[in-house]
């Protein structure tokens, strides 16, 4: 009996059960998480993964600012050698360049007897007087980190944007897809409707299929909106680092309009992508300070102090391991002056094209000032334009809902046909679509404000 009942449970229960678990094990997978607007800012900034790099660019070119001025102090080197050779040696000077030296006096032959040597040196070496090269390395060291600076001020505005404008189109998205919901529920009513009016003989029998097949039409819509929907929320949930899809709890977007904006304004000096072209162009400019300093003369300051020993001694007798003892001891002191003079002419070429980039740079920042300027007249014409259409989409969605309630009453008292009824069904849910993407459309343009001024605050104010 047990093993009857298991067997038909198996067949018929079975393969429900295993769906309704795998359904569960989707929908776990797939579990939207609530996130207000402000919250999605917040973690976009502190998790954005590429944030974080320029963060990390920023300590590297700090630190490289500390590398730069730790030149300023004296170099202190301290050697110790020790080895075994011959003594040959003639008077005379060579170029010592890939030839050990050979100190002391001229020998009458070659012998090939070794002997010991040893030697070990304090030597300081300060560049003392650069007459401003190394200050100028050091302006270059900063302007490169105002450079990354400025760059992560810039990545995190508009990262910013980013993620607002992401969240207007999920919070977009996600009402269409409550329309299509409220669409087939129209049609399934409108179906019910056609099959007691085509047993009642009011209507024709066809009218039922065309009606099914609206509702597959409007299920597919559903099915599309859907998928755009998910697609618009992984796209957020990566600007946010978010594991689970995200699902905008600010919805009142959708319902109400936001106010006017600021009044235009020309001075866009305070907008991070103004700052960073500002970077950009301050950074040219130290370039080539440092090499106007460049072929200026240095004084250097040295001292040192060494001993060495030898296993061949004064007499001509060889001692062989006495060499191993420092037996000679010296000291010196002094000032050098060196001034590059081939330099010049390698620095001047420098300098005409350092000069060229930094005219490249300056061109570059007025062309983002003017870029921002057109750019702000857009968004005010947007703005207000957007404004007008919602008015209007208002009206429209109100004149589609009485049309449709109208035109419903009379196709079910039989005066109208099935195409009428349709038509002003699909003017209908136009109107409802219409309607969301005005208001959508106005917050767009509130945003493209903010981007414009360089301020996000003008758009997360309006949140109320």
């Amino acid at each position: 009996m047990h093993n009857i009942l298991y067997t038909i449970l198996k067949k018929k229960w079975l393969p429900v059960l295993l769906l309704t678990i795998s359904s569960a094990t989707v929908s776990a997978q797939q579990t939207d998480t609530l996130i207000r607007l402000k919250d999605a800012v917040t973690i976009g900034e502190q998790r954005y993964h590429l944030l974080q790099a320029q963060k990390y660019n920023i300590e590297a070119a700090e630190g490289n600012v500390n590398v730069v001025k730790y030149s300023r102090l004296p170099s202190l080197d301290v050697s110790y050698q020790a080895g075994v050779s011959t003594a040959n040696n003639l008077i005379g000077t060579f170029y010592p360049t890939g030839i050990l030296p050979i100190s002391g006096p001229p020998t009458s032959g070659n012998k090939f007897e070794p002997g010991t040597g040893s030697a070990a040196a304090v030597l300081l070496n300060w560049q003392a007087v650069t007459f401003g090269e190394r200050n100028a390395r050091i302006n270059v060291a900063v302007s490169e980190a105002g450079v990354q600076k400025a760059g992560l001020q810039k990545e995190r505005f508009q990262h910013t944007i980013n993620i607002i404008s992401c969240y207007l189109d999920v919070l977009l998205f996600n009402a269409n897809l409550s329309i299509h919901q409220h669409n087939i529920e129209r049609v399934e009513a409108n179906l019910r409707q056609s099959r007691v009016l085509a047993n009642s003989g009011i209507k024709a029998g066809v009218d039922t299929a065309l009606f099914q097949s609206e509702l597959s039409k409007a299920k597919i819509e559903y099915i599309n909106a859907s998928r755009q929907l998910e697609t618009l929320q992984w796209k957020l949930a990566r600007l946010i680092v978010l594991d689970h899809l995200p699902l905008p709890q600010d919805s009142l977007f959708l319902f109400q309009l936001p106010s006017m904006p600021f009044p235009a304004n020309s001075d866009f000096s305070l907008h991070p992508s103004m700052q960073y072209a500002q970077s950009q162009f301050s950074l040219s400019q130290s370039k080539e300070q440092q090499i106007k300093k460049s072929y200026l003369p240095k004084i250097n300051i040295w001292g040192t102090g060494f001993a060495r020993g030898s296993g061949f001694q004064a007499d001509g007798t060889l001692e062989t391991w006495e060499g191993m003892k420092l037996n000679r001891y010296n000291y010196s002191a002094g000032l050098q002056l060196v001034f590059p003079l081939m330099k010049y002419g390698e620095a001047k070429r420098q300098l005409q094209q350092q000069a060229f980039l930094s005219k490249a740079a300056a061109a570059r920042l007025e062309d983002q000032r003017s870029e921002l300027s057109v750019q702000q007249q857009i968004a005010n014409t947007t703005f207000a334009h957007s404004l007008q259409v919602a008015s209007e989409t208002n009206a429209q969605l109100k004149s589609a809902q009485t049309a449709f309630h109208a035109m419903q009453i009379r196709y079910n008292t039989g005066l109208v046909n099935f195409s009428d009824l349709i038509q002003t069904q699909y003017n209908l849910l136009k109107s409802e679509l219409d309607l969301k993407q005005s208001y959508w459309d106005a917050w767009k343009a509130l945003l493209l404000e903010a981007a414009v001024k360089g301020d996000v605050t003008i758009f997360l104010n309006e949140i109320r």
